[in-house]
């Protein structure tokens, strides 16, 4: 009676009934850990290839077909080159409802070219690296959907699950695309994970961001002999950067505005007349980073009138506020805490402790990856293009220890352990974890009912509307 009431109440509220688990849970959970550990070797090499080809934001290739190989290789059925993204996938497997989705990334960040050990030292011809560790993220996503699947094939659990190849968070939005193409709307919750130095449900605040590129356009000359003919494009750049500095002095102080110079002239004694700066405007509320974004706007056009350039501006990025769904993520911690951190060999500890050493800051003790955080708030201080799937469906991410603790992302020591045994252990946590939490989604009716409810309320009124507005993908933005 009580199951018939939980499915009862579901259809009530609309929404797809979980079919009732063949045998308990416990064995279903089991077999998958099995599973999982099992393919670890081949999981390994599928990680470090794609740490090698270290491709950048909508240029991963090579990263996006490995892992679209390894699904179909596993009967899975994949589309690929979805939302104009030649790099995007989704592969599915199985029928029906629940559909359980699982975000997987594979882009690589320009100018952290390391090698494997624990003093800087670049690959030699490669300019990008996998300083987040998303070579990791989409290889344990993917890994989490084919023990799924067995689960599927095998008719212990009932349903669809969905991997969605995710390319160029870093700064590219590729998440937007995807929800902006409906390709989430069939969907009842997603999964999603990320490479951290701590094992921690993810209920942590991320910053909504807006980016775009400013190019200046002025009027070349002999910077010596006729400097008056000429009008400078960087000038205007600097004016522009100027203006917005001051403006750090009158915006909510939660804002977070940075720029880099992406060309500013070719040589000294030439006038440029073209120059360009990149923009990310940060902010917790989507409100404002729109309202501060324009600002930047604004200061472009006003350092235009006053040097005497012109100027246009190309939107490249815009990603919502992550909302969180307390629901989801207590699951995750349930299951994260089953699992268990990461257990450091002596061979682990010696490169940690290298690596620790190369810090210049305290770090934390290397056992504090073999623990998982307590459940509560934390600061995400970045910004990510999940926010925007969290505003169409029920989302919950994890991080896992696959760092050194005390290793900051974005460094070329993330890119060493990266490619460490430490690092690919870590991600076999979030893997384990990814799949215990989708069986539970799969099983158990009254918890998706429940996250739905929660999602639901969290909306409100709000009517999802991507912040980079009706733009092509900026497949070039790496350019």
């Amino acid at each position: 009676m009580k199951l018939m009431s939980l499915v009862a109440g579901w259809l009530s509220l609309g929404l797809p009934a979980a079919a009732p688990p063949t045998e308990p849970v416990a064995p279903l959970k089991a077999q998958a850990l099995q599973e999982l550990q099992a393919r670890y070797a081949d999981y390994r090499q599928v990680a470090l290839q794609i740490w090698g080809f270290a491709e950048v934001g909508y240029k991963e290739t090579r990263s996006s077909a490995l892992l679209q190989k390894t699904l179909r290789d596993q009967g899975f059925k994949v589309e690929a080159g979805v939302a104009g993204i030649p790099t995007a996938f989704v592969a599915s497997y199985g029928s029906g409802q629940p559909v359980i989705g699982i975000l997987a990334e594979f882009d690589a960040l320009p100018g952290l070219s390391q090698q494997g050990g624990a003093e800087k030292r670049p690959v030699a011809g490669q300019d990008a690296g996998h300083g987040c560790g998303h070579h990791l993220f989409g290889t344990a996503s993917v890994a989490a959907g084919i023990a799924l699947k067995k689960l599927l094939r095998e008719g212990k659990l009932r349903g669809t699950v969905k991997v969605f190849g995710t390319p160029a968070e870093e700064g590219g939005s590729g998440k937007v695309y995807m929800v902006r193409a409906g390709l989430f709307k069939d969907v009842d919750a997603v999964l999603h994970w990320h490479p951290s130095s701590v094992n921690q449900a993810m209920m942590a605040t991320f910053l909504a961001n807006s980016s775009a590129k400013f190019r200046f356009h002025g009027v070349s000359a002999h910077a010596a002999a006729a400097p008056q003919r000429g009008r400078s494009a960087l000038d205007g750049v600097e004016a522009m950067n100027h203006m917005v500095n001051m403006m750090r002095e009158h915006v909510p102080q939660e804002t977070r505005i940075h720029y880099v110079i992406t060309s500013g002239g070719k040589a000294p004694n030439v006038v440029p007349d073209f120059a360009e700066v990149y923009y990310y405007v940060r902010h917790p509320s989507r409100e404002q980073v729109s309202a501060v974004f324009a600002r930047v706007v604004k200061a472009a056009e006003g350092a235009a009138l006053g040097t005497g350039t012109t100027v246009d501006h190309e939107i490249i990025g815009g990603t919502h506020d992550l909302l969180l769904n307390e629901t989801l993520g207590r699951a995750v911690q349930r299951n994260l805490e089953q699992v268990g951190g990461v257990s450091y060999s002596a061979q682990d500890e010696a490169f940690g402790r290298q690596i620790q050493a190369s810090l210049g800051a305290p770090a934390p003790p290397l056992a504090s990856a073999a623990t998982v955080q307590p459940f509560g708030p934390s600061d995400g201080g970045g910004s990510t293009d999940v926010g925007d799937v969290s505003y169409v469906v029920p989302t919950v991410g994890l991080m896992a220890a696959t760092f050194v603790p005390g290793t900051p992302g974005h460094s070329w020591q993330a890119v060493a352990c990266g490619a460490q045994e430490s690092g690919t252990k870590g991600m076999m946590v979030a893997a384990k974890t990814l799949a215990l939490t989708a069986i539970d989604l799969y099983t158990d009716a009254a918890l998706l009912t429940k996250a739905q409810e929660e999602f639901r309320q969290d909306v409100g009124s709000y009517v999802y509307k991507p912040l980079l507005g009706d733009r092509q993908p900026a497949l070039n933005y790496r350019d």
